[in-house]
């Protein structure tokens, strides 16, 4: 592969097809950014509390790195976040679901579900060809495994006895569907891939997911709610986010979001945060 092509260079189909991988990237990270917070001050320790707080910026951080590349094809913060319409957003259903309520199970399920899936992303992305998918991709990576290894921790250790382990694999049922959704095609997919956008297919993806999720849990007791030739499809929810449907809770969250910012009434807003100092 030569040297990496700016998006400014792209057009026609191929620049559409990399916006709308960058909006999914975005629209992902962001959202789980703002769902993590929830836990701030309730988590069940102060370092657990301190560790979560580190992966939401962390999260806003790389949500803010694919908005700014989106900012090269011409759109600004008000466009891609404070005045979007909340029917475009391409987030998973996973990241905009609520956590069930005091379950820390939730929270540490979902960021390893979704932490295996980023790495797998990532890599694939890091075959784009393109300057602002493929530049930032090293300190992103750098910052993936404290996430993936503090979701593992907190598995291995609520699986440790019954009523722990019993909580994961509720939360497991209850997750893994939308975690599929990660994996949904929605718009552009073929593009994407015609214009090796990523390395990988989303089916091929999805499988090595599905077997790395599924050989970790079940080694501490915990089952995946899909038998050996099943087919992923069977088990999504009715809505996957990637086509724009969205379940009841995204308007909500949406409106939290951006009340502040409607509230107020503003009309310029300052890049989004997610820096470490």
């Amino acid at each position: 592969m030569g040297d990496p092509r700016p998006l400014a260079a792209l057009d026609g189909d191929e620049r559409a097809a990399a916006e709308s991988l960058l909006r999914r990237l975005a629209d992902d990270e962001f959202v789980l950014a703002e769902r993590y917070t929830e836990w701030q001050v309730v988590a069940p320790t102060l370092e657990s509390d301190l560790a979560l707080s580190n992966v939401a910026q962390d999260e806003l951080g790389h949500a803010r790195v694919w908005f700014d590349a989106l900012g090269e094809l011409g759109y600004t913060e008000r466009d891609l976040v404070w005045e979007r319409d909340p029917g475009t957003f391409r987030h998973s259903t996973l990241v905009e679901l609520p956590f069930e309520e005091g379950d820390w199970a939730d929270a540490v399920v979902r960021g390893y579900l979704y932490d295996v899936a980023e790495d797998l992303r990532l890599d694939a992305v890091s075959e784009s060809g393109i300057r602002e998918l493929v530049d930032p991709i090293e300190k992103i990576r750098g910052e993936e495994p404290y996430h993936l290894d503090h979701a593992q921790t907190w598995i291995e250790r609520l699986c440790a006895d019954d009523d722990g382990r019993d909580r994961v694999q509720s939360a497991v049922d209850r997750l893994v569907p939308h975690a599929l959704t990660l994996w949904e095609p929605g718009e552009r997919a073929g593009a994407i891939r015609e214009h090796g956008l990523r390395g990988a297919s989303l089916s091929a993806m999805r499988r090595q997911w599905l077997d790395t999720v599924g050989s970790f849990l079940e080694g501490h007791g915990v089952a995946v709610p899909l038998d050996p030739g099943d087919d992923p499809a069977d088990l999504l929810p009715a809505a996957v986010g990637r086509d724009g449907s969205h379940t009841d809770h995204w308007p909500r969250l949406h409106d939290e979001l951006t009340g502040t910012y409607r509230e107020l009434g503003r009309s310029e807003v300052r890049r989004l945060r997610g820096e470490r100092a």
